[in-house]
């Protein structure tokens, strides 16, 4: 069997950095380890955490060396020639021990480190423990190691590395120095992966390794793996469709027409690309991947971004057709988008689910959510402010307007009420029919007077009632001067009232509207022994009369 076949690396493998120089975009946590080293500040444990493929491991490999290296650099370098070096490298030394805590998470494997960390180094300086995935110990393997984290020999270091900080203990975090390693940049992602095929002499377009750069989102070992699949399969030069042909990605002219389906309602459109998608064998969670990607660049174009366009013909379809979709109906999508990637799992109907993904997309376009509504209301509001109007249409209710009484200061002097005074002609007052009056005064009878007056108190016991006369029915009051001090005259009084109220009602018209008067409660009026007034009708018209000239007087003072 040839040599060169069996001896064959994978890129990830092949270049994965020796040196603190070959670290790509973690430039501030090498200049920290390099200047403990100058300085001799070293602390017994180290915790490298971050994203997948951004060289946590990697760190911790170079950091070990460079601790046992015989012939350190000026730069902080390991040598990579010296024999600790060389075991490093090769994965057989006994100073630098690494295990992976994914595989070994238990107290028993915890409990034999913790056994042998007393044995001296072998050959180099320091025995150093490289735990891969420490969040996977289980909470007994974690304080078993406590005490031997805080205090452990001068000569033994700790290196652990993790993708999940947050399910370390507390107090193992507090007992290390922590290092956050940052995702890899696009630019620097792509000088490294045109480094590697310029050492490979590969002929790859710069656009090529630009989408396999945006397609491994910030982790290294992912775009060296993508590379090294894409120069399997495609032929030389490497260009930008030999990349997505490679990488089982869905052709942008495919999101175009459903851009136009789209802004034309076609939703016959929504049944063809699903049926395109399911004959290929496209994965439909990669599908949405790249769905959300395109509506996520239209957005970007409608808010005056850049996005990451790499053909210029697509960049130009994007412009144009960005122009069919608003910022708010972006969003929706969006959303719509992603609440799918995480309930698609779950669905065993995947064909449906996808037909009905791409059919509300189709509708989308006339789909107005409540942001929007409510965006275009305060619009409308700016645009036409509300103006008060120049007339007020007239109620259909008629509302009775009530005289406003003088003020006392400003009232005049009563005058005196006599017989000549009620011959006088009065200013004219809305009359109410007399059957009217008997009606309500037939009530107001049955009702008690306490309902009838709201001023009178209810539990207080209220007095009979006598026979009022017009002497009572006119206040005593020194303004108010009445011939009523002799007796006899009281009958021809009587008369006379009764012959001017007859006169009013006989010649009153009858009212078209309801009048706003009501009858004042009264006590309930006795028949009077000694009058020789009228019976029957004319005795009703004596008692409302008194009620009338009491509500009249009343009114006056």
């Amino acid at each position: 069997m040839d040599q060169k076949k069996t001896s064959y690396q994978v890129i990830p493998r092949k270049y994965r950095p020796q040196t603190f120089a070959s670290v790509v975009g973690q430039d501030a946590i090498v200049t920290t380890l390099k200047n403990a080293l100058r300085f001799e500040r070293l602390a017994h444990a180290y915790l490298f955490c971050g994203c997948r493929g951004t060289g946590k491991t990697t760190l911790a490999r170079v950091f070990a060396k460079a601790l046992n290296c015989q012939k350190l650099t000026e730069n902080q370098e390991p040598c990579n020639s010296c024999t600790s070096c060389l075991d490093v490298m090769s994965g057989r030394s006994l100073d630098v021990l690494e295990i992976d805590g994914a595989s070994n998470r238990g107290i028993d494997d915890i409990r034999q480190i913790n056994e042998t960390i007393g044995y001296a180094p072998a050959s180099g300086k320091f025995k150093i423990y490289i735990i891969d995935e420490v969040h996977m110990l289980t909470k007994e393997a974690f304080n078993a190691l406590l005490k031997t984290l805080e205090e452990p020999p001068t000569n033994v270091k700790f290196f652990f590395a993790t993708t999940e900080p947050h399910k370390v203990l507390p107090t193992i975090l507090s007992r290390c120095q922590r290092f956050d390693l940052n995702r890899i940049s696009l630019e620097t992602m792509q000088a490294k992966l045109n480094y590697i095929v310029q050492d490979l002499k590969v002929d790859c377009s710069p656009d090529a390794l630009a989408l396999i750069s945006h397609l491994s989102e910030g982790c290294l070992r992912d775009a060296e793996s993508l590379l090294d699949q894409v120069i399997c399969y495609a032929q030389q030069p490497i260009t930008l469709d030999k990349v997505s042909e490679t990488l089982g990605l869905m052709p942008r002219a495919a999101f175009f027409a459903l851009d136009a389906a789209i802004n034309t309602q076609n939703l016959n459109y929504a049944f063809e690309l699903s049926q395109s998608i399911f004959s290929t064998g496209k994965d439909l969670n990669h599908f949405l991947d790249n769905l959300v990607e395109h509506f996520r660049t239209h957005l970007h174009i409608k808010l005056g971004r850049n996005p990451q366009i790499f053909d210029p013909e697509e960049k130009k379809q994007y412009l144009s057709l960005s122009s069919h979709y608003t910022e708010e109906q972006c969003l929706c999508i969006l959303d719509y988008l992603i609440h799918w990637q995480q309930q698609l799992a779950k669905t065993p109907f995947k064909r449906i689910s996808l037909e009905m993904i791409l059919l509300y997309l189709i509708r989308s376009k006339y789909r107005l959510s409540l942001a929007t509504l409510t965006k275009r209301l305060i619009e409308l509001e700016h645009t036409f402010p509300n103006k008060q109007e120049a007339t007020i249409p007239a109620s259909p209710l008629i509302i009775p307007q009530e005289t406003p009484e003088p003020a006392p200061e400003a009232a005049a002097a009563p005058t005196p009420l006599t017989t000549e005074t009620l011959a006088e002609p009065q200013p004219a007052q809305p009359q109410i029919p007399i059957e009217t009056i008997a009606q309500q005064f037939q009530a107001a009878e049955e009702k008690p007077v306490a309902r009838m007056v709201p001023e009178i108190d209810r539990d207080r016991e209220l007095p009979q009632p006598e026979m009022p006369t017009c002497e009572k029915i006119l206040p005593a009051s020194q303004e108010i001067q009445a011939p009523l001090a002799k007796p006899s005259e009281t009958g021809a009084f009587e008369q006379a009232l009764l012959n001017k109220i007859k006169e009013k009602i006989d010649q009153a018209p009858t009212p078209t509207q309801p009048s706003n008067l009501q009858p004042v409660a009264a006590p309930s009026i006795s028949e009077k022994p000694a009058s020789k007034a009228p019976q029957g009708r004319y005795d009703t018209l004596i008692r409302f009369a008194a009620v009338e000239l009491e509500g009249v007087v009343k009114k006056e003072i």
